[in-house]
């Protein structure tokens, strides 16, 4: 049986960005709803109650918008997040500015990726991260590890750490936290996905992490990515 497509609602202002990525989402993300303003975002989450929220970060705030000290993507989450608890948030943004990721991560988000991404780059990271991990496009990462990273005191138990790792695992470590899908790895590293969710299983183990997201929180607050 084929395995049901994951439920998306796009939150983004300009029509055009939202008709071109609704056509360039692999066959197995299913857009459920669009809106482009806070108050609409919420509404239609609220509605159809997605699996992922794509959501750029600047968004007006429309009509009957009300959230404390928040606006535009981050409005969306803290306002949708409490009511739809299972709705995951992928931050989808033009913007590259450290504010912008660190806001949207600190509310909720599970990543943030840019614009600059291709709609299968997009359609993986929304698989990604329904099914819990965190994906950060590469070059974002050391925003989120300059705002969660840990102070340099922790250096020698982080080398201890380490030392749990084979030099092969600490490589695939690093691209895990810093958002990689398992295929993007074995590309990176030259092996099989089996060997990759391999040396996952054992870092994940050996580290006493749970899961991806637990991995790429680890890694930031080490200054590792």
């Amino acid at each position: 049986m084929a395995e049901s497509p994951v439920r998306v609602v796009i939150v983004d202002d300009h029509s055009i960005f939202r008709s071109g990525l609704r056509a360039d989402l692999d066959a197995s993300v299913e857009v459920v709803g669009e809106a482009a303003d806070v108050a609409a975002a919420i509404t239609v989450i609220e509605a159809t109650r997605p699996d992922v929220v794509l959501l750029d970060v600047h968004l007006p705030s429309g009509a009957g918008a009300s959230v404390p000290e928040a606006s535009g993507g981050e409005a969306v989450i803290r306002a949708a997040a409490p009511v739809v608890p299972t709705a995951r948030f992928l931050a989808l943004s033009v913007s590259d500015a450290a504010e912008d990721v660190v806001r949207v991560i600190r509310a909720g988000a599970r990543g943030y990726i840019t614009k600059g991404s291709s709609g299968a780059e997009v359609s993986r990271a929304v698989h990604a991260v329904a099914d819990g991990d965190a994906v950060f496009s590469p070059r974002l990462a050391g925003f989120v590890l300059d705002a969660f990273g840990a102070p340099v005191g922790e250096t020698a138990a982080t080398s201890d750490e380490l030392d749990r790792l084979s030099a092969r695992e600490q490589e695939v470590m690093r691209l895990i936290a810093r958002g990689y899908a398992y295929k993007e790895v074995a590309a990176e590293l030259f092996i099989s996905m089996k060997t990759v969710e391999s040396h996952v299983s054992a870092v994940l183990r050996k580290l006493q992490l749970s899961s991806r997201y637990e991995l790429t929180a680890w890694a930031s607050e080490r200054r590792l990515l």
